[in-house]
């Protein structure tokens, strides 16, 4: 069974910025897509960004655009999110997904949190 890790969460000031981590157990280069989401407090799952693996254009959620980015290491099986000029309003437990042929595959979520 597919599994993902995540990493690269914490406390950051705000303006600051964080590199997330979704390292696989299988080849991200076999997948037909990548996302992540992420859950604030009482609210719920929204989408972060996703990108269909084998097409150029990544689409993001209009609150982070311009700010976080998506990016692979195929060498390596990991799917990043960079986030920059951090808000206090971006503070959630992010979450990647990733989907195979046969299986939709969520990461166990890590916490950030932007300080203000």
């Amino acid at each position: 069974q597919v599994q993902l890790v995540e990493s690269g969460g914490g406390l950051v000031q705000a303006g600051g910025s964080l590199r997330l981590s979704c390292s696989a157990s299988a080849p991200i280069s076999s997948t037909s897509e990548m996302a992540w989401y992420r859950q604030g407090p009482r609210m719920e799952r929204e989408l972060v960004a996703r990108r269909i693996t084998m097409m150029p254009y990544t689409n993001y959620a209009a609150a982070v655009r311009g700010r976080f980015a998506i990016s692979t290491d195929d060498a390596s099986d990991t799917l990043y999110l960079r986030m920059n000029r951090l808000k206090p309003e971006d503070t959630a437990v992010y979450f990647c997904k990733l989907q195979w042929a046969n299986s939709e595959v969520w990461g166990q979520g890590i916490q950030v949190t932007v300080s203000s």
